[in-house]
C-alpha cells in the first residue's frame, strides 16, 4: 500500500484495485454471453459486407455485457472500506455510469437498427456532455508556452476542452474496431496502464483522495476488457459492436480526465510536468495508432469527396492484411505498436528515462522487422 498523499486520502490499495479487476472481467465474460444469447434472438447481428473481414453473421451488442461488468464492479469497489472514500468526495464514478449508459444505449440501437453518423455524433455529444455537467471536467490546462503556466478554464471552456477530447477518442476506438479482438485489447493496454499511473505516479507526487476515481475506473475497464476478449478473439464469437467499441472510448477520456484535467500545475516544478499529465499523455500514446487511422480516414475520404464518417477497407488493419498477415498477428501486432508506446508513456515517469528510451527503440525496431516480415518474403520470392 502507498503512503498517504497531502491531501489526506490513504494510497490505493492494489489487492482492493485487484478485485476489482478480477470482479469486472467475471461479470462481464458470464454476461456477455447472455448478452450474446439476446442479440441472436433480438436480431443485432452483423451481416458481412464487402469491407468486414468476418465471412458469417455475428451477433453483437457485446458493450452491454462490458457496461454490466464495469457496473458491477464499481457497486462492489463502493462497499470495500479501503476504497469507499473514492465515491464520498467526487462524482466521477456516477458520472461514468450515467454517461456510460447513454453511449451504450446510443451504440444498442446502431447495433440493432443502424443510426446516421450525425445521430451517432449527438449521442457522442451528449454522453461527452453529462460528464461535464456532472463535474468531470477539464478545469486546468498547462500552457508551455507563457513559462509553464496554467490556464484556468471557466465552465463552458471547460465543457467544450470535455467534450473534445471524449469524441475524439469514442470515433478512434470506433474507427480501430475492425478486428475480432483489437478494440479490446487496445482498451485493455490503456486502461491497465493508466491504472498504473495513478497508483504509482499520482501518489508520489502527493496525490490524494482525488487519485481514487482514475484508479477505479481504469481498473474496472480493465477487467471488463479482459473479460470479453475470450468471446472477442479470433474466431469471434460475438462483436463488441458501437455500444462497446464507443463505451471504451468514453472510459479512456473520463479516466484521463479525471487523473490530468484538475491538477493545477503551476503548482509544481517543471520536471514534474511530465509525471502529473503522464496519464493524459499515457492515453494519447496508446490511443496514437487509432488516432493516426481516424486522421488518415478522414483525409482519404475528404479528397475522395465522400463523408468523412462513410465506411471503407483502407484501414490500418486492413493493410497489414493486405500484405500478408493473418488476422491473429494483425492483431498482435497492433498489440506489440501499442504496447511499446505504453511502456514508453509509463517508464518515462516512473524509471530512468535513458533505460526507457533504449529499451523503446528496441521495441519499435522489433515491431518494424515483424510487420515487415511478409513484404521482405515476397520481395525475396520475386
Amino acid at each position: 500500500m502507498l503512503a498517504q498523499g497531502e491531501g489526506g486520502g490513504a494510497g490505493v490499495p492494489i489487492r482492493e484495485l485487484l478485485l476489482v479487476l478480477f470482479t469486472a472481467a467475471v461479470v462481464t465474460f458470464l454476461a456477455t454471453g447472455a448478452v450474446r444469447l439476446v442479440a441472436i434472438r433480438f436480431g443485432a447481428v452483423a451481416i458481412p459486407r464487402d469491407r468486414d473481414v468476418h465471412t458469417s453473421p455475428i451477433p453483437r451488442l457485446g458493450g452491454v455485457g462490458m457496461y454490466v461488468g464495469i457496473l458491477a464492479a464499481l457497486l462492489f469497489a463502493q462497499q470495500l472500506p479501503a476504497l469507499t472514500r473514492g465515491f464520498e468526495f467526487t462524482k466521477d464514478m456516477p458520472a461514468a455510469l450515467v454517461a456510460g449508459a447513454v453511449i451504450v444505449l446510443v451504440g444498442a440501437i446502431d447495433d440493432r437498427w443502424g443510426l446516421d453518423a450525425l445521430t451517432k455524433f449527438v449521442g457522442q455529444v451528449t454522453s461527452a456532455g453529462i460528464l461535464a455537467v456532472m463535474g468531470v471536467s477539464w478545469f486546468v490546462i498547462y500552457n508551455p508556452f507563457a513559462g509553464g503556466s496554467t490556464i484556468v478554464l471557466d465552465q463552458l471552456q471547460a465543457g467544450l476542452v470535455t467534450v473534445a477530447v471524449a469524441v475524439v477518442l469514442i470515433n478512434a476506438m470506433n474507427f480501430v474496431d475492425g478486428l475480432d479482438g483489437l478494440a479490446a485489447g487496445l482498451g485493455l493496454i490503456a486502461s491497465a496502464a493508466v491504472c498504473v499511473f495513478s497508483v504509482g505516479l499520482l501518489h508520489e507526487q502527493g496525490g490524494d483522495v482525488s487519485a481514487y476515481p482514475p484508479a477505479l475506473l481504469a481498473a474496472a475497464l480493465a477487467g471488463a476488457c479482459l473479460g470479453f476478449l475470450p468471446h472477442n478473439f479470433q474466431p469471434a464469437r460475438i462483436f463488441m459492436g458501437d455500444s462497446g467499441s464507443m463505451l471504451i472510448g468514453l472510459m479512456l477520456a473520463t479516466i484521463s480526465t479525471s487523473a490530468s484535467g484538475r491538477i493545477p500545475l503551476n503548482a509544481y516544478g517543471s520536471r514534474d510536468i511530465l509525471g502529473l499529465l503522464s496519464p493524459l499523455l499515457l492515453v494519447g500514446a496508446v490511443m496514437f495508432i487509432p488516432l493516426l487511422d481516424l486522421l488518415l480516414a478522414v483525409v482519404r475520404r475528404t479528397r475522395a469527396g465522400v463523408s468523412p464518417f462513410s465506411p471503407d477497407k483502407m484501414h490500418l488493419h486492413h493493410r497489414l492484411l493486405q500484405i500478408g498477415h493473418s488476422h491473429r498477428r494483425v492483431v498482435l501486432l497492433i498489440y506489440l505498436w501499442v504496447g511499446v508506446l505504453a511502456f514508453g508513456a509509463v517508464g518515462s515517469a516512473l524509471i530512468d528515462r535513458r533505460v526507457v528510451v533504449l529499451l523503446v527503440a528496441g521495441g519499435l525496431v522489433f515491431a518494424l522487422v515483424v510487420t515487415a516480415v511478409p513484404s521482405l518474403r515476397e520481395r525475396t520470392k520475386d
